[in-house]
């Protein structure tokens, strides 16, 4: 006879400012704890999320004490987006498959076969899959198999799910019940949110200006130089066409420059933005100027390509504001839209299993 089990609740490993925490506890799921090593997360956290911001690494972390989170006859969720730099193109290396940046990922592994959790969640970057030398990802599949789950991943666009940024993320999902997937999309080229949908509504600012009204709606503040260019700037162009020569930087004219053409470039109004990156409210790091407001994209701008809620909390008060924190924390977040998809495709897996909340 098939236990009976209602509820559902998830452990959020590498849990940041909470954007995948605050999107499972949207599709009804509790979440426990959320764990991450960086302290300046915890406020921003547990303000938002309902949940524990436990500060330590996950390299210290063990099994026994997940265990002791999780309520014994719940249904047990591990989630997790291990950071991506180490799996990224341009910080990966070939010929250093033993590189102990890959750690990260072993450990939620080993994790996963401490606390034998029902069902296994993981988000991250698309080129996790191309790393032949060094098979991180290979590995973490095989050990979920090895132990009983069926295991599901699919490379995700983001706008499909109506989050209004070009974001591709690999999401898995892994389950000891059946088969588990992602939910279908939602949204077509035909209906992307775009920049206009997004940020079209906000007050005006000029470069390093703050509203009077938000705190986080603030953009960094532009030198001369970096003024001059982006009013030479043209939503969608590049420096290589829109600029005077007088502007443009030795490093980008140069042949491995020259490969970087949306570096201090405008956004479309009617499309959605570029991928959010922890460098996304600097114009030197990407296509990340406003379209027509002479600055870079404010923290909120981000906050908002990133599908965080206007209402959601990031600083507790003037004083403790921090601008490179913040572009850094919601450059890293999983956009919590998607993270309700993750959390609404559990949900139904569950109940078409015969568990959860009926």
């Amino acid at each position: 006879m098939k236990e009976i089990r209602q509820n559902i609740s998830a452990i959020d490993l590498f849990c940041g400012i909470g954007g995948l925490s605050f999107g499972l506890m949207q599709a009804g799921i509790d979440v426990k704890a959320g764990i991450d090593i960086d302290e300046t997360c915890k406020y921003i956290y547990e303000k938002n999320c309902n949940s524990t911001f436990v500060h330590q690494s996950i390299l210290d972390v063990k099994g026994l004490e997940l265990n002791k989170i999780f309520n014994d006859n719940d249904i047990k969720v591990l989630a997790g987006c291990a950071p991506c730099q180490p799996f990224s193109s341009y910080t990966y290396k070939a010929d250093k498959p033993d590189d102990n940046r890959w750690q990260l990922l072993y450990e939620f592994s080993r994790l996963i076969s401490e606390t034998n959790p029902d069902i296994v969640t993981m988000e991250n970057v698309p080129t996790l899959l191309k790393f032949k030398k060094a098979p991180v990802f290979i590995d973490f599949v095989e050990n979920l198999k090895a132990q009983g789950y069926i295991v599901w991943f699919k490379i995700v666009y983001a706008p499909d799910y109506g989050i209004p940024q070009n974001r591709k993320r690999l999401v898995l999902l892994a389950s000891k019940f059946g088969n588990i997937e992602l939910l279908p999309a939602t949204h077509a080229p035909g209906n992307y949110l775009t920049v206009r949908d997004t940020i079209g509504h906000l007050e005006k600012i000029k470069s390093g200006e703050q509203s009077k009204t938000d705190i986080i709606h603030r953009s960094s503040k532009l030198s001369k130089k970096n003024l001059e260019r982006i009013k030479q700037s043209k939503p969608g162009g590049s420096w290589k066409k829109d600029w005077d020569e007088r502007l443009k930087l030795k490093c980008h004219v140069s042949d491995k420059g020259k490969t970087y053409g949306s570096v201090y470039g405008r956004m479309k109004w009617d499309e959605p933005s570029p991928t959010m990156t922890t460098f996304c409210t600097g114009i030197g790091n990407g296509r990340f100027g406003h379209p027509d407001q002479d600055r870079a994209i404010s923290l909120r701008e981000a906050a908002l390509f990133q599908s965080f809620p206007s209402n959601y909390q990031f600083v507790a008060n003037a004083e403790d504001f921090k601008f490179q924190n913040l572009t850094k924390h919601i450059g890293n977040a999983v956009p919590p839209k998607l993270a309700k998809v993750i959390g609404d495709s559990i949900v139904k897996h569950l109940k078409d299993m015969g568990y959860g909340k009926k």
